[in-house]
């Protein structure tokens, strides 16, 4: 069970996995339901799993989570190198670039 922008997941095997073939011959009812539900579906070819279909927000949801975990990466890097700056700096900056033509 996991959990992103208050929604939670628990995935059910005979649900959430599918075989290719169900997306070549239903793909129409499959994206419905994966988009009413909001559940992700793990397509399978042979017996593998080979690729995930998921609703819109949920895709979303998950771009922006791995955007923010990038950003935070990065911040701690920054923080560790010593490129930072007192806040009182960074708001002075932030009005004078706000004022620029």
């Amino acid at each position: 069970m996991y959990q992103i922008k208050g929604q939670i997941w628990d995935m059910k095997l005979t649900e959430d996995i599918r075989p290719i073939t169900q997306l070549k011959t239903r793909a129409a009812e499959l994206v419905r339901s994966v988009s009413r539900s909001r559940r992700t579906v793990v397509i399978t070819q042979h017996g593998e799993a080979r690729a995930v279909l998921l609703d819109v927000a949920t895709y979303e949801a998950l771009r922006d989570a791995a955007l923010m975990h990038k950003l935070i990466g990065q911040s701690e890097a920054a923080i560790q190198q010593g490129r930072t700056v007192p806040q009182k700096t960074a708001f002075e900056r932030v009005r004078r670039r706000k004022h620029k033509p």
